[in-house]
């Protein structure tokens, strides 16, 4: 009997893309540097105090950054395939992978900056205002 949404199929799915994610962490060194970040830019967000708005706002950040390394890590790993060799155009998709995820990065940092930046500022002259 064929059913709609196939449960055993769709548990099978996320399966594998939960040991997709276990490997990015496990074997990726940029990625293991990605979340150590990002499990101190959720303590830096405890600590501020962020709203909703700024979790949010946080939080797509930190999921981009993760993202984007997933995707350059598995652009590498089949180019590798592709051509093990040196190849000018694998390597000019290695470095666009590369620069995507730096990208992502860098605008992540900025929002960071804004958010926290803000906070830091708050902080420092409602406490020189008591001083």
């Amino acid at each position: 009997m064929s059913r709609w949404i196939d449960v055993r199929k769709n548990l099978r799915s996320f399966r594998f893309a939960a040991e997709g994610i276990i490997a990015l962490f496990r074997f990726e060194n940029n990625a293991k540097i990605h979340l150590l970040a990002a499990i101190a830019v959720v303590v830096a967000g405890i600590w501020l105090q962020i709203d909703r708005v700024e979790w949010a706002l946080i939080l797509t950040q930190i999921g981009l950054v993760l993202a984007a390394e997933a995707f350059n890590t598995a652009i590498e790993k089949l180019a590798d395939v592709v051509s093990p060799e040196h190849h000018p155009l694998i390597k000019a998709v290695k470095d666009l992978s590369a620069g995507a995820v730096l990208l992502v990065v860098i605008l992540a940092v900025v929002v960071g900056i804004l958010i926290f930046g803000t906070k830091l500022i708050e902080m420092i002259f409602t406490k020189a205002d008591w001083l």
